[in-house]
C-alpha cells in the first residue's frame, strides 16, 4: 500500500544471506492494507522509523531508536534478543517479539545429519571417495541408542519428532520438568539427575538457549562423565559447552566426536585447534538457514501486526520476550 506514512518498516539488514527486502516483499503482500516499507539506506532509515509503528530486522541500535516516535513493536527476525538495547526499547515502552520456532524444522533435520554422519561414519567414507579409495569401513546404527537433548522448546522437540522412526531412547532436559515433553524422560537441570542422564548417553544435543543455567553447561566434569562413545551436538549457543574443555575430551578421547554449528569464540579463529581435529564437524552457525525463513517469520509478524493495528490485546501477541 502506497502511502506517506511507514505502518512497517524494515531494516536493510540481511540474514543467512536472505535479502531483506525479499522479507518486506511478502510483508507487503500480506499486509494490503498497510504501508510496509524496506529503508535501504541510513538516512531512510532515519526517515521511515519516525511514523512507524513496527520495526522488524536482526537489530537496531540506539541511535536510530532516537528518531522513532511512534514505535510500538519490534520484532527480532531471529531467536536470540540478547543483543538488543532492551533496556532502551522498555524504557520507550516497546514489545519486543523474536523469531522463535521457525527454524525448528531446518535445524533439527541438521542435527539428524550430523548424527547420521557419526552412525554411518559418512565422513570416513568421504573422506576415501577423494583419494578414490574402495575400502571397506564399520559404521553403527542409531537404533537402540539414547539421544539427550538439553532444550525441549520448538527446535528440542522438532529434533525428537524427527528420531521417531529410529528406535532411539530419548531424555528431555528443561527448566520445568513437571511441564513433561514428548521425550521418554524429562528431567532439570539439577545436577545429580542430569549427570545420571550424560552417564547413559550416546548422542547428546544441545538445543537450549544460552542462559545463567545453561552458560558453561558442559564442560570438564561433565566430559567425564560422558561415555567415552558419546557424541555433542550444539546448535544452541557456543558458550553453553566449555571450548578448552571440548579440545581436551576429543583430544583425549574422553568422548568420540562433535558437531558444532555454534562455537565459543565465534566465528572460530582459523588456528583453533578445534579445525584440526579429525572427528570435530563444524559448520559456521548456518543451521538456522532455510529457504522458507521469511515466510515463516512474515506469518508471525503478519499476524501480530495485525492484531496491534486492529486494538487488540497486547498479551495475545506471539513470541513476546519484552512487554
Amino acid at each position: 500500500m502506497n502511502d506517506d506514512r511507514t505502518d512497517v518498516l524494515v531494516l536493510r539488514s540481511d540474514t543467512h544471506g536472505l535479502p531483506a527486502a525479499e522479507y518486506a516483499a511478502i510483508l507487503d503482500d500480506q499486509l494490503p492494507n498497510r504501508c510496509v516499507r524496506c529503508a535501504n539506506t541510513p538516512s531512510q532509515e532515519r526517515e521511515y522509523i519516525r511514523d512507524a509503528k513496527v520495526v522488524s530486522s536482526v537489530r537496531i541500535d540506539e541511535t536510530l531508536l532516537g528518531y522513532a516516535e511512534n514505535l510500538r513493536l519490534f520484532a527480532g527476525v531471529a531467536a536470540g534478543y540478547n543483543h538488543l538495547p532492551l533496556d532502551t526499547l522498555a524504557d520507550m515502552d516497546v514489545v519486543v517479539t523474536n523469531a522463535s520456532g521457525i527454524h525448528a524444522p531446518n535445524i533439527a533435520e541438521q542435527v539428524l545429519g550430523y548424527m547420521l554422519t557419526f552412525s554411518r561414519r559418512l565422513k570416513t567414507g568421504w573422506e576415501r571417495q577423494q583419494r578414490h579409495e574402495w575400502r571397506h569401513f564399520q559404521a553403527e546404527e542409531l537404533k537402540g541408542s539414547t539421544v539427550t537433548i538439553v532444550g525441549l522448546g520448538a527446535i528440542g522437540t522438532a529434533v525428537v519428532e524427527r528420531l521417531s522412526g529410529f528406535g532411539v531412547d530419548t531424555i528431555g532436559v528443561r527448566y520445568t520438568p513437571e511441564k513433561g515433553g514428548i521425550t521418554d524422560e524429562v528431567i532439570g537441570y539439577e545436577s545429580e539427575a542430569f549427570h545420571d542422564a550424560l552417564s547413559r548417553t550416546d548422542y547428546l544435543v544441545i538445543a537450549a538457549p544460552l542462559s545463567e543455567t545453561t552458560t558453561g553447561l558442559i564442560s570438564e566434569d561433565e566430559f567425564r562423565t560422558l561415555p567415552p562413545n558419546a557424541k555433542v551436538i550444539n546448535v544452541g549457543r557456543g558458550k553453553i559447552i566449555d571450548t578448552d574443555a571440548l579440545v581436551s575430551a576429543v583430544q583425549r578421547n574422553r568422548i568420540d566426536g562433535a558437531a558444532l554449528d555454534v562455537t565459543d569464540p565465534e566465528p572460530l579463529p582459523e588456528d583453533h585447534p578445534l579445525w584440526r581435529i579429525e572427528n570435530v564437524v563444524i559448520t559456521p552457525h548456518n543451521a538456522g538457514h532455510s529457504p522458507n525463513h521469511w515466510n515463516r517469520l512474515a506469518d508471525i509478524v503478519t499476524r501480530n501486526v495485525t492484531l496491534l493495528m486492529d486494538g487488540g490485546d497486547i498479551d495475545q501477541l506471539e513470541n513476546v520476550v519484552q512487554s
